[in-house]
């Protein structure tokens, strides 16, 4: 039986190997559609074992669609929403990769994921749906919703100069009311990022809380995880005080999602894509200046969400949006300048 498929996505085709990681698409937290020139290098590529084609004897695996550090993620059809006539019963299976399946806690800290997002319903937000053992290769899998579309990088590769105001706008207030929901609801996201925002049929869709957490921190009843040994944040997107042990918070989120909204403005990131931490110790701060595209109005407000000083930072996702929310699109030529 031939298990090579191919990738379709707007520039052509990828071959994937559904047993195996060395030809598949490599983004690290991406579990959609993506490009060629992202492919995994077989030097790159986890040692992936092949798992069963039906995952807990529901889920019947179609194709890879995405290798990360941690994590493959595939395409699978639900066989028993099928069974009932769901005329749409495809999911995305996000599973621990073999290596990091052997971790100790490496399920429980999948598992934690899916506990504390697993109450978030908000249209901005891709829907995660259940946790699963396989018992054949003993890891955990976590269902959730398939998603097709342009994450915010891809989107930065073909418009490098950044977005029109109109554009801006639709997406930053979508993102920032998808990310109040969820600190509203307890949830830091630990990760925002241009590659884990994604335009779904014209809607924004924030994903992968894999680095997040509650704001309890561990979840009750659970062993503290180890969660150190798996930090992989993105150095230019993390807020600074992550790099001197403090934890995750609203603030470090703000810091991430208005690095993500600058980077859309203009195309640049806001301290030169270099990692905060250095950013603050070569006072970066001092040399920001409000993106062109950007209405005057507005840069206060992200100005302060930028901040390498979590103490003079803004927290409130609501502060941000409502900063974007009082420019309208029509009549805002007197905004520029």
């Amino acid at each position: 039986m031939n298990d090579e498929q191919s990738l379709t996505f707007a520039g052509g085709e990828v071959p994937v190997t559904l047993a195996g990681a060395a030809d598949a698409p490599r983004d690290l937290t991406y579990f959609g559609f993506v490009p060629a020139h992202d492919q995994v290098q077989p030097s790159q590529a986890q040692t992936v074992k092949e798992i069963p084609r039906v995952l807990a004897g529901r889920y019947r695996i179609e194709r890879l669609l995405g290798v990360g550090g941690m994590n493959l993620v595939y395409k699978a059809r639900d066989l028993l929403h099928e069974q009932y006539g769901d005329p749409d019963p495809s999911v995305a299976i996000k599973i621990l990769g073999e290596e990091i399946a052997e971790c100790a806690d490496a399920s429980a800290l999948l598992f934690s994921e899916f506990a504390f997002t697993r109450h978030l319903q908000h249209p901005n937000i891709a829907r995660v749906y259940s946790f699963n053992m396989e018992p054949e290769c003993q890891r955990g899998f976590i269902t959730q919703e398939l998603m097709s579309g342009l994450t915010l990088d891809k989107l930065l590769c073909e418009r490098p100069d950044g977005l029109p105001w109109s554009e801006l706008r639709d997406i930053a207030l979508e993102l920032l009311d998808a990310l109040a929901y969820a600190h509203a609801h307890g949830v830091l996201h630990g990760d925002i990022k241009p590659s884990n925002v994604m335009l779904d049929n014209y809607r924004v869709k924030l994903f992968d809380f894999g680095l997040g957490q509650s704001f309890g921190g561990v979840l009750p009843g659970l062993a503290r995880l180890s969660r150190e040994r798996f930090n992989a944040w993105t150095p230019s997107y993390a807020a600074p005080e992550l790099f001197d042990g403090f934890g995750l918070s609203t603030g470090s989120d703000m810091f991430a999602v208005a690095c993500v909204l600058f980077e859309l403005a203009c195309g640049k990131h806001p301290y030169l894509r270099v990692s905060s931490d250095l950013a603050r110790d070569l006072n970066l701060g001092r040399t920001l200046r409000r993106p062109r595209k950007l209405p005057r109005r507005c840069w206060p407000a992200l100005k302060r969400a930028l901040r390498l000083n979590p103490n003079c930072r803004t927290s409130n996702a609501l502060h941000l949006y409502d900063a974007f929310n009082a420019v309208p699109v029509r009549g805002v030529s007197a905004s520029f300048g």
